[in-house]
């Protein structure tokens, strides 16, 4: 190809090139405007769309008012709520009664803040929608973002979604702070719901609270400690710090309290009620009739629990004739301990046979020695009198039958043969404390006497009013010989007495043994007191007072006034008293001569007194003027031995009861001579030739009885001043 004709070729294709260029260009011109275009109008309708919804809930609210004002009817009387009022009322309704209202509107309220500044910042700025979501997001999280903005525009839409992102951030603080102090204040106030399994379940409160928690606290200590829940209709804060001030150690075992209700089934739900190994009512204090009432409407509480009650249920009565009504709602699931008239029993016997409420107190408590019943297989087939010597460290009291439905004999006859299935009845230190041996050689011998014991008149009063006091008369009328006579003293009216013991069921015509005296008079007033033959005497009972009874400390204050008042004017009229005057120089008299006045003043009658507060009872002990009854603590113990054993309450019932066996009191001289060398053992075998079992003895120069002794095959000397502890039948 010659030179002329490249040159050609080459300026052809240099025009094609121009022309591709052009059209290129051409094009790209012609497409850019209206891609402006389009850009340009959806941000201006999502502008346009963001300021509409912006200005939807005024449009909403005005529209709202005005079909209020439409509907209103202008010659009505009647008062109509406005639409937005009903409006309104329902968003309360919702926001109150949902619990997740608040959390999802603050999300709704944060959705659409980023959906609005979403569209408005894609209205204001080049950037993509998806970009602008995000910004507005930023925004709303943290309100700083919005310094890089620039342009009118711009920074107007991101100070918008920022100012309205503090506001979100503001309420979602008030929730979490009012959630944080909603919780603190359920677990402050004892709301919240106890997580717990085999616990003890104490409903109420009353000043028996304390004794009870320190029983339970040393019967779980061989456990390492257990849990106690308490709920009453107190406050927590106050509950915790009553305990608090309890002066005995816990032992490990833990208290957990709780304000509720035990009417009310979600609060007993809120302690697990279902799964309690124990559930204990208290009875209140105050009012007899409402107390025992309270604890009817409690156990029909608990048998509506929907899981059902693993435990069972141990109700503490004020009064004898509610226990048929309570056991009948409860079924199989109650057993009752009626406090006043088990105390009042009690008191009776204590004036018979001073001493005894000390030992009952060893009994039931938890520190010494206790009932308690397991089976023992290698008994079984032997006769009840080998199985009285087969415990070192128990001393065997009844048999729980199989036969007969698991019904708990005590006392039985030595002939009585364990058969399988049969449980022993065992007084012991614990549980794991006590098992059979071999059999000891043990003497049987010969008693020195018969046991006759002739009944003689007494002459017994009483220093206040107790609700159960027909029951008293009626138990002190079938003890005491005829011809004895009760004093009543008190401030009841004669004939408001003769009608209050009428309403209670005594008739006082058919009283075989007793005469009744009536005293009108206030026992903490010397010369009321002083009007009394109190030197004639053989038995003085000062009881808690009705009228006072609710508070333990006033009830205590006064029953201390009385007996000391009662042992001056007995130590004046006594004739050792010129005797022991002449031993005193010019007045100056020792210090503690009056405690010994009354001490020999109380070798000439028995007082006991009636304490409900157990720090009396040092008081009382110290001064040895007068024997006691700390019926709160007895009555504490009780509940807490039933709580832990339910077959228990059968024996306490029995021992307690007018019919069948009971605690004793004997003196040395109907087993033993003088100076005679017996084992234990042997005085236990010579007992159940009247049969008796005895249980411990008090040694003449010992004030503390010992129950359980060990070394029961040890020979060692007796004397007649001795006295046994027994289980015998009431005479």
């Amino acid at each position: 190809m010659s030179p002329s004709s490249e040159v050609d070729e080459l300026s052809k294709l240099n025009i094609r090139l121009r022309r591709c260029n052009i059209s290129d260009s051409i094009d790209i011109i012609d497409s850019t405007p209206e891609h402006n275009v389009n850009g340009a109008s959806l941000k201006n309708t999502a502008l346009i769309l963001s300021l509409m919804m912006l200005s939807l809930p005024l449009v909403f609210i005005k529209y709202m008012e005005y079909m209020s004002y439409v509907r209103r009817p202008s010659d009505s009387t009647t008062e109509e709520l406005s639409l937005n009022k009903q409006l309104a009322y329902r968003v309360d309704v919702f926001l109150s009664f949902h619990p997740y209202a608040k959390p999802l509107t603050l999300l709704v309220a944060t959705l659409l803040l980023i959906c609005l500044g979403g569209l408005a910042l894609f209205g204001v700025t080049d950037d993509s929608i998806e970009d602008c979501f995000w910004l507005s997001w930023t925004y709303v999280a943290d309100s700083g973002n919005h310094a890089n903005s620039e342009g009118i525009g711009p920074r107007l839409v991101s100070v918008s979604v920022s100012f309205g992102g503090m506001l979100i951030f503001a309420m979602m603080l008030g929730l979490v702070s009012d959630a944080i102090s909603e919780k603190f204040d359920s677990l402050r106030k004892g709301r919240s719901e106890v997580v717990e399994q085999n616990h003890t379940l104490i409903l109420g409160w009353s000043d028996k609270l304390g004794s009870l928690l320190n029983q339970l606290a040393i019967a779980n200590e061989s456990l390492g400690g257990g849990t106690v829940v308490v709920m009453a209709e107190r406050d927590k804060e106050e509950m915790e710090l009553d305990i608090a001030k309890m002066e005995f150690d816990f032992r490990g075992t833990s208290v957990i309290c709780r304000s509720g209700s035990p009417l009310i089934l979600a609060d007993l739900k809120k302690v697990s009620v279902s799964k309690a190994r124990a559930i204990v009512v208290l009875a209140e204090d105050g009012n007899a009739d409402q107390s025992d009432a309270r604890a009817l409407r409690t156990v029909l509480s608990l048998t509506g629990v929907k899981e059902g009650l693993r435990g069972h249920l141990v109700v503490e009565l004020s009064d004898l004739d509610n226990e048929v009504l309570v056991k009948l709602v409860g079924g199989d699931l109650v057993e009752t301990v009626v406090a006043h008239d088990v105390i009042g029993r009690l008191m009776i016997q204590c004036a018979r046979q001073p001493g005894l409420a000390q030992i009952w107190e060893d009994i039931l408590g938890f520190e010494n020695c206790e009932f308690y019943i397991k089976k023992w297989p290698q008994l079984h087939g032997m006769l009840f009198e080998e199985v009285l010597i087969s415990f070192p460290d128990a001393i065997p009291c009844g048999i729980k039958v199989a036969s007969l439905g698991g019904k708990i004999i005590l006392n039985p006859d030595d002939s009585y043969v364990l058969q399988e299935g049969d449980e022993v009845l065992v007084i012991a230190e614990d549980d794991d404390s006590y098992a059979p041996t071999a059999l000891p050689m043990v003497q049987r011998g010969n008693l020195p006497k018969s046991l006759i014991i002739p009944k003689t008149t007494e002459r017994i009063l009483f220093c206040g009013w107790r609700r159960d006091m027909e029951d008293m008369i009626l138990v002190l009328d079938a003890f005491l010989a005829h011809g004895s006579e009760l004093w009543m003293f008190n401030e009841v009216s004669e004939k408001e007495r003769e009608k209050k013991l009428t309403d209670g069921g005594l008739d006082i015509s058919r009283l075989a043994n007793i005469i009744l005296v009536n005293r009108e008079g206030n026992a903490v007033i010397r010369r009321h007191l002083e009007s009394l033959p109190l030197e004639s005497f053989d038995s003085i009972l000062i009881l808690a007072d009705e009228s006072v009874e609710d508070s333990a400390i006033q009830a205590d204050s006064r029953s201390l006034a009385t007996l000391l008042l009662i042992r001056d004017i007995q130590a004046k009229r006594l004739p050792y008293r010129e005797a022991m005057v002449s031993k005193i120089h010019g007045g100056s008299s020792s210090q503690g001569s009056w405690r010994e006045e009354m001490q020999q003043a109380s070798d000439k009658s028995v007082i006991i007194s009636e304490i409900l507060d157990p720090r009396t009872k040092n008081l009382l002990s110290m001064s040895k003027i007068s024997d006691y009854v700390l019926s709160n603590e007895l009555v504490s113990m009780a509940l807490a031995m039933v709580a832990e054993d339910r077959q228990i309450n059968d024996v306490l019932e029995e021992l307690f009861a007018e019919e069948g066996n009971e605690m004793q009191i004997r003196g040395a001289d109907l087993y033993l001579f003088e100076g005679e060398e017996l084992s234990f053992y042997e005085v236990l075998l010579r007992a159940r030739q009247r049969r008796e079992i005895v249980i411990g003895y008090r040694l003449a120069n010992a004030e503390k009885t010992l129950i359980n002794p060990p070394a029961k095959t040890e020979i060692r000397r007796w004397s007649v001043k001795d006295v046994f502890v027994v289980i015998a039948d009431k005479e």
